[in-house]
């Protein structure tokens, strides 16, 4: 990894500039080294680096001069300051210019190298955030997934650290929650996207068959052998397979997996030559693995095999602020399939699907919208082309269905919907707002033109807290 970085260092001093050069070539980074910030700049001009080094006191341009103008050319480009006068007003100074660290004369190699790698390890992370809500802005959400809620930008910074390694990944979650979405992300952020990925359900094959599908088998291994067959193992060669609900697999079977992933290499069925193998192994499940392990159902050696880099997935009852636009994008979709024309749901279908708690999670909502489309009569589904029962979930439906019967019951019907629908698009409103800004209320009431006081009185009216939608 850090060979693939490239660092620009700046010291009019020779002995500090060859100094710092050595330390960072030492850790195999690659280095450019010059005298002057003139000639430095010209270079970032034509060349992208990951990060620069800058002494703060230099003849002709000075390290503040540097930074400056390496603002206006690479924005996003991380600065260190090497000074001599490290003194807390200098630090400081450098800091709200938009350094990310300095580092004070005389320093180890130790110090540099740390310093170095905190700030590129920073900056990728915020390349991710940055991409991240690129992608957000753009669409509903990321990849393939809907969802802007907190609980979902964690997840998708994940998939971004975690694509560009080979680690195996140990996706758990309910049932619809996306694990296999998960994993395709994987595979399309990683090196590995150019070759197959492979999916594999552990629930649906016996489990002769499904070893025979996973590690091959030569001809007259067994009964119905009639010919060679090349294992799912070497048929995601150079990419990714992706075992899904990996926690059925038998203790057979699990023995099997363990030793290819020991060894790296897999032997067919009846066969006796062993195979090399070069794949990404992703799996999941949607039951706990650990509580399997304490009973005996699972082996441990597996467990800690297939738990390189845990991956867990919100169910959708805890991400209730994604809910509408799942809604929106499952009628969109499936209107366009159906030939329909339903432009949404009304008040009360809302408020009755974001009281629910969805047992089957995203999955049960796609189904219950696809339901709603194929019943609504009208361009809008209400409450009734749901067809749930609530259960303890019970809310007051505001769809008013019933004529009133008397000016009286006509005013408090009118008051009742009108009290409603404000105080919905009010926090709808507030809750995008606080969505764009990552919880951080003066920037959300800027951006909306709102006086922070007004803001926040509208929030505490609806009963919104900021905290939900605050950055991790």
């Amino acid at each position: 990894m850090d060979a693939e970085k490239k660092l620009l260092v700046i010291d009019d001093e020779p002995v500090i500039r060859e100094g710092v050069r050595r330390i960072l070539e030492s850790a195999s980074f690659q280095v450019e080294t010059f005298a002057s910030g003139h000639a430095a700049l010209e270079r970032i001009k034509q060349e992208a680096f990951d990060l620069v080094i800058t002494d703060l006191k230099m003849p002709g341009m000075s390290g503040m001069e540097v930074l400056k103008a390496i603002k206006e050319i690479q924005p996003d480009l991380p600065v260190i300051f090497i000074t001599g006068y490290s003194s807390v007003d200098s630090a400081v100074e450098v800091m709200k210019l938009g350094a990310v660290d300095y580092i004070a004369k005389p320093f180890t190699p130790e110090e540099m190298l740390n310093t170095v790698k905190l700030a590129l390890e920073q900056r990728v992370v915020a390349l991710e955030d940055l991409y991240l809500r690129k992608e957000l802005l753009d669409t509903e959400g990321f990849d393939q997934f809907v969802g802007k809620s907190q609980e979902m930008i964690k997840v998708y910074r994940r998939i971004m650290q975690v694509a560009p390694t080979d680690s195996t990944v140990l996706i758990t979650g309910e049932s619809g929650t996306g694990k296999e979405l998960v994993a395709r992300a994987l595979h399309k952020h990683s090196a590995r996207r150019d070759n197959s990925f492979v999916a594999v359900d552990c629930t649906s094959l016996a489990e002769s068959l499904l070893e025979s599908e996973l590690f091959g088998h030569v001809k007259g291994s067994f009964t119905g052998a009639i010919q060679t067959k090349t294992g799912l193992f070497k048929v995601a060669e150079g990419g990714t397979l992706f075992l899904d609900e990996v926690s059925n697999l038998s203790n057979t079977t699990q023995a099997k997996l363990l030793r290819v992933l020991q060894e790296r290499e897999v032997t067919p069925i009846g066969g006796t030559k062993p195979i090399p193998i070069n794949i990404r192994l992703v799996v999941a499940t949607n039951r706990n693995l650990r509580d399997m392990v304490a009973e005996g159902s699972f082996r441990e050696d597996l467990f800690f095999r297939l738990n390189i880099i845990p991956m867990d997935l919100p169910p959708l009852r805890e991400r209730t602020g994604d809910i509408p636009l799942l809604v929106s994008h499952a009628i969109r979709t499936v209107s366009e399939e159906l030939g329909k024309d339903i432009k949404g749901v009304t008040a009360g279908a809302m408020q009755i699907l974001q009281s629910y708690n969805f047992p089957g999670n995203v999955r049960e909502l796609e189904n219950i919208i696809e339901r709603a489309v194929v019943l609504a009569e009208d361009s809008l589904i209400t409450h009734e082309d749901l067809e749930l029962s609530h259960g303890s979930n019970e809310v007051e439906i505001l769809d008013y269905t019933a004529v009133p019967l008397s000016v009286e019951e006509l005013k408090e019907a009118k008051r009742h919907l009108r009290e409603h629908a404000v105080e919905d698009i009010e926090k709808a409103f507030l809750v995008s707002a606080l969505q764009r800004s990552g919880g951080n209320i003066t920037r959300a009431a800027e951006e909306t033109g709102m006086l922070r006081p007004n803001f926040q009185a509208m929030m505490k009216k609806v009963g919104i807290s900021a905290k939900e939608y605050v950055e991790s």
